[in-house]
């Protein structure tokens, strides 16, 4: 059974490994412990981003080491092989990006596996494309930055696409969270709460300071200091 996320809606950190020493993950998901209210899993297979990261092996091994809700983004050309396993391995949830296709089966497949559905959607591609799918899902990402690797500046272009998800959202009284990932740090947080995101995820601005709770605790206020321009 999936962890608990918490109040949908409400403003949660997840704190993204892409960033930590892979050869120290256990004690870096304990350095933010106390302060993450998710913790999020980059997956890459190489195809559908230029890059190569972890699989379930070590989710498996991180979940021994956590009670976090794990929140899995698979950055990968064919989720549905892997869905099970990630969550035989612990994940709490599963986004996948709608730029592969299938969409409506793989979220399907999430929920008959007991995970939370979540849609990820690249910097350039519409809203309309993530449209017809958001009355089937836990969690919409708007990625901030094209997926691949970590420490990339913030695309402020993609606000206006956060800005059109949660009014939709809002408006059909959707129970989603609306996550936002890359380049979020104490200065853009802010933008893309006002927007209307609400979780965030962190990668370098956390794992590459010297406190990286500190860091969490930062980019939270950071957020929090913000309301939601929209009606």
């Amino acid at each position: 059974m999936a962890r608990d996320p918490g109040r949908i809606g409400a403003l949660k950190m997840a704190p993204s490994l892409l960033s930590a020493d892979f050869g120290g993950l256990a004690e870096a998901v304990g350095e933010v412990a106390g302060v993450a209210d998710w913790l999020h899993v980059d997956v890459m297979d190489g195809h559908f981003v230029p890059n190569l990261t972890i699989g379930p092996p070590v989710v498996e091994s991180l979940r021994r080491h956590s009670g976090l809700y794990f929140d899995c983004h698979l950055m990968m050309t064919d989720p549905g092989r892997y869905l099970e396993a990630f969550r035989d391995a612990g994940a709490d949830g599963c986004t996948v990006h709608v730029e592969i296709g299938g969409t409506a089966g793989l979220l399907g497949t999430c929920r008959a596996l007991g995970m939370r559905a979540g849609l990820a959607a690249n910097p350039d591609t519409p809203f309309e494309v993530i449209e017809p799918f958001l009355g089937d899902l836990d969690v919409v990402l708007c990625m901030t930055v094209f997926p691949g690797f970590g420490g990339q500046k913030f695309m402020a272009e993609v606000l206006p696409k956060i800005e059109r998800v949660r009014r939709a959202i809002d408006e059909h009284r959707l129970g989603v969270d609306l996550e936002v990932d890359g380049g979020i740090d104490p200065e853009t947080a802010p933008r893309a709460a006002a927007a209307g995101a609400n979780v965030f995820v962190a990668g370098s601005a956390i794992f590459g300071a010297a406190r990286p709770s500190e860091a969490t605790e930062a980019i939270r206020a950071s957020a929090a200091s913000v309301e939601s321009g929209l009606p």
